[in-house]
């Protein structure tokens, strides 16, 4: 896939694409970035496989002074699997250029946080809050256990991470896509607390799984609340819940 048609399928504020690491361990079920790296199987076995592994070639890239370039987006740099030394190569490329933007986002800003001190300013970072459930109040979400959908750190521990005081320097975005059931009133407070000064962006599923969804009256609330607090939403494929139909 080309890299102006997976923009197209991301964000719309995203001026261009580039993906040093791919691959990512959080095996997340509605991936479609797995299945696109999976048509590369013959040229790059790793990337059939969606291992985690650095592009060595792809660190001489040029970038032009303002534009935003969303990094690994066939991928997630920070994942348990990318190693530190992968991560450092790219970090530095990305402080060679300090009048581009460049915007990170992973299910895991844990290592956001462990890497905080080698983060460049000129970045935004980004982590990704589907749902709150899977934490004290709700077991499950639905029929479904978090784990059946991503063995990545739980949404829970993502809010935790994301209010850190090593990240507070830099500008942060929430991705609620594919947003899932939730209780407004804690997916409210968390974004409120992360203080997403890029925004937020809520879509729903685009693949058909089949996802325990909200309805979509909750997530226009929730769209609605966001904005009250002069929070911009950027908003994505919103349709009814598929249970709905």
């Amino acid at each position: 896939m080309s890299e102006d048609k997976r923009k197209n399928r991301m964000f719309g504020f995203v001026t261009e694409t580039w993906s040093p690491l791919v691959g990512c361990s959080h095996n997340c079920v509605y991936c479609w970035a797995r299945r696109q790296a999976q048509r590369q199987k013959k040229n790059c076995p790793k990337c059939g496989w969606f291992t985690p592994h650095l592009h060595k070639e792809r660190l001489n890239r040029k970038f032009k002074p303002n534009t935003l370039v969303f990094v690994s987006d066939m991928g997630d740099l920070f994942c348990g699997r990318s190693g530190y030394e992968e991560i450092i190569a790219v970090l530095e490329v990305i402080r060679k250029y300090p009048q581009t933007t460049f915007f990170l986002e992973t299910k895991n800003p844990r290592r956001m946080v462990d890497f905080a001190s080698d983060i460049p300013k000129n970045v935004i970072l980004s982590t990704t809050i589907e749902t709150n459930f899977m934490c004290d109040k709700h077991p499950a979400i639905g029929l479904w256990w978090y784990e059946d959908i991503s063995n990545a750190p739980h949404p829970a521990d993502r809010y935790h991470y994301m209010t850190h005081s090593d990240l507070k320097v830099f500008k942060k975005h929430i991705s609620i896509e594919p947003i899932l059931e939730f209780d407004l009133d804690v997916i409210l407070k968390w974004i409120l607390n992360i203080k997403p000064e890029f925004g937020v962006s809520i879509g729903y599923d685009n693949y058909n799984h089949r996802l325990p969804e909200p309805p979509l009256s909750k997530t226009l609330r929730l769209i609605e609340e966001l904005e009250k607090h002069d929070i911009k939403v950027e908003r994505k494929t919103l349709r009814k819940a598929w249970w709905q139909k």
